[in-house]
């Protein structure tokens, strides 16, 4: 007891790494709810339309993934010029993510056009592909905004402003629940729109927060002290730093949300309620998995700012104190998935159809098995892969995701279900296994201990 409360207490222990991560778990917990319950919406409307709100959903983000990853990179910088006190360098980065955001958002809708044949690839059932497309078309037209957001909540997270991030996060997912059951059931003078009006909530609350990032961002305070009005020019030297580091953190998210989406349209070969189990059930994954991921954001801001101030040995013992307490959580969702299953499905088929819904009840029981196995190892990822990318060891992350995500999971569930026509279970055996291999393989980077010696600003 009296390690736990000092462990609690000292420089780098529980306290200080909870004091930057409530925030962001509570922020991050707020996404996964919007989706959750934007999910359950779509399952109480129709069996297609939660079938292919996720492989349309994911896919666009997937594409995102690539500019969010290094927008969401200025954080780093942040942090390490906020822990070396070069506070001047702060809002000029910033504003190269800025810019950055405006090629994301060119590529986003360069995609459009290609919408059709993208989900006839994937041999969907033709009324799931349609409102695949739909879906898929309104997201990429708004893709602007989720990025720039990501470069301007980097400020904040650097910062260690983490509290600004949650209360923006609130607003928008209060703001994006509210409309989705306006526009998807046509409630409240809104026109019933189904997925569509999915679609379109998801947009306005990424519009609200991009402007509500930027009004914070530019109040007197922040542009006095970090110049994020008088740094607003381009920056070739900067927004190449943020190139050569952010684009391999970006091009690792995508990476690996390509492999779980190419999973998830390989999936949807099996069968609609197969496709409509997967989709709930990494719905539900996200409770578990994106809490932590603030606590992740929050282990990468400690490391930078304690690299920047030239202290490795603090930041190896804020990992290992954030690596605790997500074990613990994770422990403790796990059970839940195992114990209480209903508790977590029963939501999504209460308005559906009772018999549409019952055999995607008992496929998620079983998926939720798996979930529970890999979300204890999932700590190992989101925790030592944050602090690797915290000090700027984003090359690595990157060849580790593609290695590992490729050779477990994609192939291997490729030949499972396309060429030997196995069962679903199958398919999530290789899903779980690539996930308890990449989190030993960033645990054993993290232990050699070649990131204490990374910079981005030197």
């Amino acid at each position: 007891m009296n390690m736990l409360r000092q462990r609690w207490s000292c420089d780098g222990g529980y306290y200080d790494v909870l004091k930057i991560a409530i925030p962001l778990i509570l922020a991050t917990g707020a996404y996964s709810v919007q989706h959750f319950i934007d999910r359950m919406f779509l399952t109480w409307y129709s069996p297609e339309a939660i079938a292919a709100s996720m492989p349309a959903s994911i896919l666009n983000f997937t594409l995102m993934s690539l500019f969010i990853g290094t927008a969401s990179y200025v954080s780093t910088f942040v942090a390490q010029y906020y822990g070396a006190g070069q506070c001047d360098y702060i809002g000029r980065i910033t504003w190269q993510g800025i810019y950055f955001s405006l090629i994301g958002m060119v590529v986003m809708l360069l995609f459009i056009p290609f919408s059709h044949s993208i989900f006839e690839l994937a041999g969907h059932a033709p009324e799931v592909q349609e409102l695949e497309n739909q879906y898929f078309v309104i997201l990429c037209l708004g893709g602007f905004f989720p990025i720039v957001s990501a470069a301007i909540s980097g400020l904040f997270a650097g910062l260690g402003r983490t509290w600004t991030l949650m209360w923006v996060n609130f607003a928008a997912t209060g703001i994006n629940i509210i409309l989705d059951y306006a526009m998807i059931f046509g409630n409240f003078g809104f026109p019933e729109w189904g997925i569509r009006g999915a679609a379109v909530a998801t947009v306005i609350s990424s519009i609200v927060s991009t402007f509500l990032f930027l009004f914070l961002m530019l109040n007197r305070r922040y542009r006095k002290e970090f110049g994020t009005w008088s740094g607003r020019g381009f920056n070739r030297g900067l927004f190449g730093r943020l190139l050569n580091f952010g684009f391999p953190a970006g091009l690792q998210f995508f990476l690996d949300m390509l492999g779980f989406t190419l999973f998830i349209l390989l999936v949807g070969r099996i069968g609609k309620v197969e496709l409509a189990a997967t989709n709930i059930a990494f719905n539900i994954n996200m409770l578990a998995f994106m809490p932590m991921t603030g606590l992740g954001i929050a282990i990468s801001v400690l490391v930078g700012q304690n690299l920047g101030n030239e202290d490795p040995k603090m930041a190896e013992f804020s990992t290992w104190s954030g690596t605790h307490i997500s074990f613990f959580y994770m422990l403790l969702v796990a059970i839940l998935f195992v114990a209480l299953p209903g508790l977590f499905l029963n939501p999504f088929g209460y308005e559906a159809d009772s018999a549409d819904f019952k055999p995607i009840f008992d496929y998620g029981v079983v998926l939720l098995r798996f979930i529970a196995l890999y979300c204890l190892f999932d700590t190992l990822n989101i925790t030592f892969a944050s602090a690797l990318k915290g000090a700027g060891d984003t090359r690595f992350v990157m060849k580790a995701i593609v290695l590992v995500s490729w050779l477990v999971m994609v192939i291997p569930t490729y030949l499972a279900v396309v060429v030997f026509k196995q069962h679903l279970f199958v398919a999530w055996g290789f899903a779980t296994s690539y996930v308890v291999l990449l989190g030993f393989v960033f645990l054993l980077r993290f232990l050699r201990g070649k990131w204490k010696t990374m910079s981005v600003i030197r």
